[in-house]
């Protein structure tokens, strides 16, 4: 019964120490790593860069602000890939991305004016839902 113990405390106790060493490593890992190009893209977009990008030239595959006091969930996402917003909006509020495909969803499509690749999309009507692909030109 004791040996039995025993291995049981190693064997614990070998998975605490795998633990620890996996969980540091990704600690590490994210904490230094740099961005991958397409979440960089993302951050400066919703960032105070957004003027900078967009004075440099650099047009926004889709851009959407919030008309309403509240903007009901807008989803913008990489097609078969990262979810990059899914989230209420407030008044005023702007949101910018620079992928060169997107899927957005707009729960409230009159609450919100959408440009697509610098031009103006036709507004909802209040309380319909919206969902559209935009891509950026080639």
């Amino acid at each position: 019964m004791g040996l039995a113990r025993l291995a049981l405390a190693v064997v614990a106790a070998g998975a605490v120490v795998t633990l620890l060493v996996i969980g540091g490593r990704a600690l590490l890992a994210s904490s230094g790593a740099p961005l991958p190009e397409r979440e960089r893209a993302s951050a400066l977009a919703t960032g105070p860069a957004a003027t900078t990008l967009q004075a440099t030239g650099q047009v926004p595959t889709v851009r959407i602000e919030c008309l309403a006091e509240t903007c009901p969930l807008v989803t913008v996402r990489v097609p078969g890939g990262d979810v990059l917003q899914y989230r209420e909006m407030s008044r005023g509020e702007e949101v910018s991305y620079f992928e060169p495909e997107l899927a957005v969803v707009l729960s409230d499509a009159g609450t919100v004016r959408v440009t697509e690749n610098g031009k103006p999309r036709d507004q909802g009507k209040q309380g319909t839902r919206d969902s559209f692909t935009i891509r950026t030109p080639n």
